[in-house]
């Protein structure tokens, strides 16, 4: 550890709280709802859109059975409480965001963005107990609420017009800021380091595909922004789960 910049995260968190308040309400954008995606096949409206889904539920029950039966492993012991709700969240993820993309509207919006809150509250639970060797089961229960609630405050703001996603949009930060601080500063192994950098990297170039929904359904014809953000997010917690399973398997050699 680098007892020097132990309060380097707290620190961080805190200037961003501060700028969020000092910067005010972020707005849903007004269009957010028109997806690229229009087709309707087997059925299934914008079914590219909800078809993709899919891979999170299989990471989620794939990634659950290869993990459960070792939770109470080195490896996965100090961190469990908070991948449990990562992995609840993907699963919540798959049918949630379908059942958004069916007919997408506000009110079917919450049932998306609640359990990627909840996966991404998880995800920091979990690296917290792996870098602190404590149990996570605290912290993935207060971030969960709070996941809960930076939806639900989303949602009531908008209701009476004047939407703010800065509570959610924190959530969504928070992993790409103090992950890779907690693993610089308490030293995690390098294998660590890159899986989880990789994976933060490909959920970063997900939502950039999310921003450009339309200019990659005109460049390539075919597949479209939002589509492909559910792919390289699916990939992203696939290369965490696999680096866990990983760890697990190396600590036994």
């Amino acid at each position: 550890m680098r007892p020097a910049f132990r309060h380097l995260p707290i620190a961080v968190v805190t200037l961003l709280a501060l700028a969020a308040l000092w910067y005010g309400p972020i707005a849903q954008l007004p269009n957010y709802h028109a997806f690229a995606d229009q087709r309707t096949l087997f059925g299934i409206a914008h079914f590219a859109d909800v078809a993709s889904n899919i891979g999170f539920a299989l990471v989620a029950v794939v990634g659950g059975y290869a993990l459960i039966p070792h939770t109470s492993d080195e490896t996965l012991v100090h961190g469990w409480a908070g991948y449990r709700l990562f992995l609840a969240g993907l699963l919540l993820t798959a049918f949630g965001s379908s059942y958004y993309h069916l007919a997408p509207d506000n009110a079917r919006l919450v049932w998306d963005r609640l359990p990627i809150a909840l996966a991404c509250g998880g995800l920091l639970a979990g690296v917290w107990g792996d870098v602190m060797k404590k149990s996570a089961a605290t912290l993935a229960g207060w971030l969960a609420l709070l996941s809960l609630w930076s939806v639900g405050w989303w949602y009531v703001t908008e209701m009476t017009g004047n939407g703010d996603l800065r509570p959610y949009l924190m959530f969504q930060a928070l992993p790409f800021v103090l992950i890779p601080l907690w693993h610089w500063i308490y030293r995690s192994p390098t294998g660590d380091r890159l899986a989880f950098g990789v994976a933060l990297l490909l959920y970063a170039l997900a939502k950039i595909a999310e921003l450009i929904d339309h200019e990659i359904a005109t460049a390539t014809g075919l597949l479209t922004g939002h589509t492909l953000k559910h792919l390289l997010a699916t990939v992203a917690a696939a290369i965490i789960v696999l680096r866990l399973h990983q760890r697990r398997r190396t600590s036994k050699t």
